[in-house]
């Protein structure tokens, strides 16, 4: 019989993982206020030592004569925390109670239905999805970048040459998410969102996707006979597949938004007091939470379990502790975001949107002190007021081009831009592509033809002959 030997071994091995409380920091940065609303909320139901009330109450009372040193330190600690998180939630108005009018806004946003957003389920279906974990962050990064249509409203090539990303690396992104449902989504344009989805119901090779391939714009004008000529068919077998055509979806991303009404309710308040732009955050949405006196009671009847009691609540209290902590870090940090936004856009404060400049999120996080990727979070799905309207704070990052007088536009002013010089045109001449070059170069901007065609495109506007009027 052969020897039976054990063997013990070591081995070290490096491995980064984000403790649970620094997830949970990074989802509350991340979260809309209505999402972090309904954490908060969560946090209040699982951890006992945690409040939201109004009546001010001190903690210093709370350390029993029979509580060691540490502990009283602790509760010292806490209080004080805790006279700094009210303070800082009570800003100018410092009011103790809601008004009236506040019962009544915080009635309606209890009241409201939170909905699945398409960018939502879109992160879901990535979470399930077989990605390298540095794909994963550019699929997320896309998909902030998709409108309520389902469309990708960002240039590849632009966002490569801005952030320094490989060009074949944001392709593989995009074509993942063209794989997500609903079919279409993540599409570039009206074309390639339709050729997606006839690829997808195994009509790759078929008489409709030649169609929208190739003579999408004679079919938007219904020139069947010209069509069929050019493929060699019957005008009967093109009326068929137009037919076919009308029922794909030309807004794939529209149904997570079809007839609902969406309350935006602004995180960031910018207005001119005096001659200086102010910045107000906006508190009066988050729960005002302290530590509890609740557990004061656990503790005097804890018996022969005081410890275990005690440490019980000593957990409780860190994680309250934490939650409150993050809170405050992620109003604070975007409040920095937003002041520096307001400084590098004052043109645009000032002007409105044609004077927007280009900003990129690595601008703003190297003079706010932190990584690019917590900018990201914490401007995704928070909005700011300001004079022009209530706008995404994911609006203000943009490209740009730089005039002949070395002034920087975004491309966001350029499209309106473009817009205007349509909407002013002679309807019965309308620009071309290459007029609205050239009427853009008079104004000191060069831009390719193909990038007025994109624009153009993005801005749903037709093209100079279907703009004509007789």
């Amino acid at each position: 019989m052969s020897d039976l030997r054990f063997q013990q071994s070591q081995s070290l091995q490096q491995q980064q993982t984000i403790a649970p409380q620094m997830q949970q920091s990074l989802e509350l940065l991340q979260s809309p206020t209505l999402e972090l609303r309904h954490m908060i909320q969560q946090e209040l139901v699982t951890n006992p030592v945690l409040d939201d009330e109004t009546e001010e109450v001190s903690l210093e009372e709370t350390a029993s004569e029979n509580q060691d040193e540490e502990f009283e330190a602790e509760f010292a600690e806490l209080s004080q925390m805790d006279e700094e998180w009210r303070d800082y939630l009570a800003q100018a108005k410092g009011a103790a109670r809601r008004s009236d009018a506040e019962e009544r806004h915080q009635f309606m946003m209890d009241s409201l239905v939170e909905t699945e957003t398409l960018q939502e389920n879109l992160l879901g279906q990535l979470g399930v999805a077989d990605v390298e974990k540095d794909q994963g962050k550019l699929v997320e990064m896309l998909i902030g970048n998709i409108d309520e249509n389902g469309f990708l409203q960002i240039d590849l090539e632009d966002l490569s040459m801005d952030q320094g990303i490989p060009f074949p690396d944001l392709e593989r992104a995009q074509l993942l998410i063209q794989t997500f449902d609903p079919p279409g989504v993540g599409a570039s344009d009206l074309r390639e969102c339709l050729l997606i989805q006839l690829d997808r119901l195994g009509k790759h090779h078929s008489l409709e996707y030649r169609i929208v391939d190739k003579h999408l714009d004679d079919l938007a004008r219904r020139r069947f006979p010209q069509i069929a000529k050019k493929l060699g068919v019957s005008p009967e077998q093109i009326t068929a597949a137009a037919e076919f055509i009308s029922n794909l979806d030309p807004k794939p991303g529209s149904g997570f938004s079809a007839g609902t009404n969406t309350y935006v309710t602004p995180d960031v308040t910018v207005e001119k007091v005096a001659d200086e732009w102010k910045i107000i955050i906006h508190n009066e949405q988050i729960p005002r939470l302290r530590i509890s006196n609740g557990y004061k009671e656990l503790m005097a009847q804890s018996g022969n379990g005081k410890t275990e009691v005690r440490d019980y609540i000593r957990d409780k209290i860190r994680a309250g502790k934490f939650l409150i902590k993050s809170i405050h870090q992620r109003q604070q940090t975007i409040e920095n975001i937003a002041k520096e936004i307001v400084k590098r856009q004052e043109d645009f404060f000032e002007h409105g949107p044609s004077k927007l400049h280009p900003m990129n999120m690595a601008q703003i996080a190297e003079v706010v002190g932190v990584h690019e990727t917590t900018v990201s979070r914490a401007v995704s799905g928070k909005y700011m007021a300001t004079p022009h309207g209530v706008f995404e704070m994911k609006y203000f990052f943009t490209t740009g081009y730089e005039t002949d007088s070395g002034e920087s536009l975004s491309n966001t002013s350029v499209k309106n831009a473009l817009a205007e010089l349509v909407a002013n045109e002679d309807s019965k001449k309308p620009l071309s592509d290459a007029a609205i070059v050239r009427e853009l170069g008079k104004k000191g901007l060069k831009i390719a033809r193909r990038t007025v065609a994109k624009y153009r495109d993005e801005l749903n506007i037709l093209p100079s002959h279907m703009r004509k009027s007789y």
